[in-house]
């Protein structure tokens, strides 16, 4: 391991300032700390390790002599400062979908594949968050069975969507206890009490942007091109918490449920939650600033030759965006594949 610079661009934010709190519990040796933003929040201070750490404006010339940034300021912002912070030296993990699927950025989950990291040139991508909860799930059983196809069902909290749906949902519920209107800005259509089935753009495929980004994600991800996938990405009135309906289908056949868990059970990054007799099974409320991936309602699907159904959710603000990128930080100082020479400890 070796100490470190570490920076959060976006650091004033929902998901900056979880990374803030995960890299102060996390195994990372930070030397110093540096929070950076937009000008407008540039004095602030925000705290980290019991120290008031003063906010700076995120900029070229921000980025020297720091080693690892992560980047949760949205899409525009790191399509600017991503490039600007690695020509200054600086390995960048980007939470926006800004470099996913640029050929040359490892799109990285930890459990998933840690390999990819080794490769890159400055940028390093975090998933979408649907995506990470759903891999590591599937990926141990895509390793022993290969799946050839994936159907999917997201039922996604409004955190996904940042500090305006959060208020948004807040605002809907104070309404609703006060007899108002039901008033909406942030989505098409009210939260409260409702589902919407409608995540992102619709492109001309009838898909939302955020379910091709699923299927293409999970491509890359699992480095295979043949795998099939089905989206479809719907909000809900939750706050924190993803989570996911999944059917499978694999090419080699699979054993019992029973055998499934047990396997799902040692995977890294998995929690099985499946108690059908004490009505144990993974759900948001349970999940919330936990790490891991819960998978429950683990059930062979007869429909199809070699079929599976689970229930998966995971805290989209921790392993959906903050958590994992911190792990990918760990991981690259554990593995030595920061760039520079790095004092050892």
């Amino acid at each position: 391991m070796v100490k470190i610079t570490v920076g959060v661009v976006g650091a004033m934010g929902a998901v900056g300032t979880r990374m803030i709190k995960c890299i102060e519990e996390s195994k990372l040796e930070v030397l110093d700390f540096v929070p950076l933003d937009v000008k407008e929040n540039a004095g602030k201070s925000v705290s980290f390790r019991g120290t008031d750490v003063t906010v700076l404006a995120a900029e070229k010339g921000s980025f020297k002599g720091i080693d690892i940034a992560l980047f949760s300021a949205g899409g525009e912002a790191s399509a600017v400062l991503a490039p600007i912070a690695a020509e200054e030296g600086c390995t960048v993990i980007d939470n926006s979908s800004q470099w996913r699927m640029t050929q040359g950025v490892p799109l990285v989950v930890p459990e998933v594949n840690s390999h990819a990291a080794k490769a890159h040139k400055g940028i390093i991508a975090n998933p979408n968050c649907s995506t990470i909860q759903m891999l590591v799930a599937l990926k141990p059983l895509h390793d022993l069975f290969r799946i050839r196809r994936i159907v999917v069902s997201t039922y996604q909290a409004v955190s996904g969507t940042g500090l305006r749906a959060i208020k948004e949902l807040e605002d809907q519920t104070r309404q609703f206890v006060r007899g108002e209107k039901l008033t909406h800005s942030v989505y098409p259509h009210q939260i409260l009490f409702n589902c919407i089935p409608h995540i992102d753009v619709f492109m001309d495929n009838g898909f939302t942007k955020e379910e091709m980004k699923m299927v293409n994600e999970t491509r890359k991800i699992l480095e295979d091109d043949e795998i099939l996938v089905c989206p479809t990405a719907v909000r809900v009135p939750v706050f924190r918490g993803h989570s996911e309906s999944i059917n499978i289908e694999t090419e080699k056949p699979m054993p019992s449920a029973e055998e499934i868990k047990d396997i799902l059970a040692k995977a890294p990054g998995v929690a099985v939650s499946d108690d059908r007799e004490n009505d144990v099974y993974p759900m948001p409320v349970d999940c919330r600033d936990r790490g891991e991936t819960f998978v429950g309602r683990i059930r062979r699907d007869p429909t199809v030759k070699n079929g599976l159904s689970l229930w998966v959710v995971s805290d989209n603000l921790m392993k959906g965006a903050a958590y994992n990128a911190t792990q990918i930080a760990e991981l690259l100082c554990e593995k030595g594949w920061i760039r520079g020479e790095k004092r050892q400890i």
